[in-house]
């Protein structure tokens, strides 16, 4: 496996874990919202940024599984654009976890579902 440095592979799979984290927020979410208020023309547009934020989070999830899994199989060092590749999903990864959090306490707060 190529090394990677720790604190990379922490910032990783606590990512990881944030988007397991706004899958599972985001489908409660809806679940309530669709259960209490049902889906109507005022609440079609959260229930859609719902399904957004959960295949955003699904996709950002799954591109970092898929590349830490290719570093782990180069030997003996990854590619470097590989390697690039992984910080940059890394810090898009930060930035849609930031937006995702925030679209799901606004949605919260507006439904007053806090």
């Amino acid at each position: 496996m190529a090394k990677l440095p720790d604190e990379t592979l922490n910032t990783a799979f606590n990512l990881q874990r944030q988007f397991l984290e706004h899958i599972d927020s985001a489908t409660a979410l809806e679940a309530a919202i669709f259960q209490q208020f049902g889906e109507t023309e005022e609440t079609i547009y959260e229930l859609e940024q719902l399904q957004n934020i959960r295949e955003r989070a699904t996709s950002s999830y799954t591109r970092l599984q898929v590349l830490l899994l290719r570093i782990a199989e180069a030997q003996p060092v990854a590619i470097p654009a590989t390697m690039d590749l992984l910080a940059r999903s890394i810090e898009q990864g930060q930035a849609t976890s930031a937006a995702a959090n925030a679209s799901l306490n606004e949605i919260k707060q507006n439904r007053e579902l806090l």
